[in-house]
């Protein structure tokens, strides 16, 4: 039986359920990009998404800290969302470059697909909580009670606990892309423009890397919080710098 539906245009392409992201298709972002992109109706550019960002969790670190009477925490809760709203604005301009032309491909996948990024920080979040709330308290006054008081309330602990998920969100984001920027330097054959461009990826995720100091001055008398923010901060600059190096040779 001959079939009686009508041939397609000429023109027509075949459906694909490829979504798109802020920046990208999904697969091939950041999963901050991915979930900005998929709030329905959400259309901003990356400035007004990352000054949203600062402005509505800085105000909520000066409202709380004005209603609860904690002035101590306005510094460095301060601090922590600038490096959040900091790192939200590197991981806009690295990913836009390292999806520009002539880019490997394994490269994005690694740095996008895999999403290890979450990984990296979902495990630096739990370290953290581990030796706020267990090891931390085994020495008397604990940084929680500096900065919240002895019994910290409900709203402000809320806002630290999301704060802080963000700021070890990016410190797992630097340290995923200074791994893959080592890799991809080490491993791919790339043009001159494309080396150029990757070069630009990493100067800037050796900024992001050096932005996260600036937490250091609030963890001062923890030494572990010192260790490990130094540690990361130190680790990120000479992963990136090695890799620049390599490009450049």
């Amino acid at each position: 039986m001959s079939d009686s539906r009508d041939p397609p245009p000429s023109d027509y392409q075949e459906p694909t359920s490829t979504a798109h992201a802020a920046g990208g298709v999904y697969g091939e972002t950041w999963v901050y990009e991915s979930i900005v992109g998929a709030i329905p109706g959400i259309d901003i550019s990356d400035r007004l998404a990352v000054l949203i960002q600062f402005v509505l969790f800085e105000v909520g670190v000066l409202v709380t800290a004005a209603v609860y009477d904690l002035p101590g925490a306005i510094l460095p809760g301060t601090a922590a969302v600038l490096v959040a709203a900091a790192g939200s604005a590197f991981m806009l301009d690295i990913g836009a470059r390292a999806r520009g032309p002539g880019v490997p491909a394994r490269y994005r996948q690694l740095l996008f697909a895999s999403s290890i990024e979450v990984v990296l920080g979902v495990v630096s979040y739990v370290l953290l909580m581990t030796y706020l709330f267990v090891w931390d308290p085994r020495d008397g006054a604990t940084l929680v009670a500096g900065l919240l008081g002895e019994q910290p309330p409900v709203i402000p602990s809320a806002l630290a606990l999301l704060v802080l998920w963000d700021v070890c969100y990016r410190i797992g984001t630097g340290w995923w892309a200074a791994v893959v920027a080592l890799w991809r330097s080490l491993t791919q054959s790339l043009q001159p423009a494309t080396a150029s461009r990757m070069a630009g990826v990493d100067k800037r995720t050796l900024g992001f890397g050096t932005a996260q100091a600036v937490l250091l001055p609030f963890v001062w008398g923890h030494p572990l919080l010192v260790f490990a923010v130094a540690g990361h901060v130190v680790a990120v600059i000479v992963v990136t710098t090695v890799s620049l190096s390599v490009l450049r040779n």
